[in-house]
């Protein structure tokens, strides 16, 4: 399942307020939702904002994927900040990691015995 967080329209006619949603990517804008996370007025001056910083987070690290709006909304209450702040998950740190040095070729056991530079110069 995609889990997407977005927003949900609340409110009057020509009165929006949203709230800020966990839901699966198939269902509909107003539809079923696995998980409300915070609300959006944009009708007020400044705009209230108000997003449980905690379960935002355990979304984003669980592979949730905000919507535009809402990746906004969560640089302004510092969610997306504390999920950088934790690293990326492991399953996809590992798939994302570049690959490693590989490691130098073993000294060789033979040695050749070679006359030393200065000694070819000087003659």
């Amino acid at each position: 399942m995609a889990v997407r967080l977005r927003l949900k329209r609340m409110g009057k006619k020509k009165q929006p307020s949203y709230r800020v949603v966990a839901v699966d990517s198939r269902k509909p804008r107003d539809g079923r939702v696995l998980e409300i996370i915070g609300t959006y007025d944009p009708r007020q001056e400044p705009s209230a904002v108000s997003i449980v910083n905690d379960r935002a987070v355990h979304w984003l690290r669980h592979g949730a994927q905000p919507s535009e709006t809402v990746s906004k909304l969560l640089t302004i209450t510092g969610a997306w900040d504390e999920f950088r702040a934790q690293g990326v998950p492991e399953t996809a740190a590992a798939a994302e990691a570049p690959p490693e040095a590989p490691e130098p070729p073993p000294e060789p056991d033979l040695v050749l015995d070679e006359a030393p530079a200065d000694e070819e110069d000087s003659q």
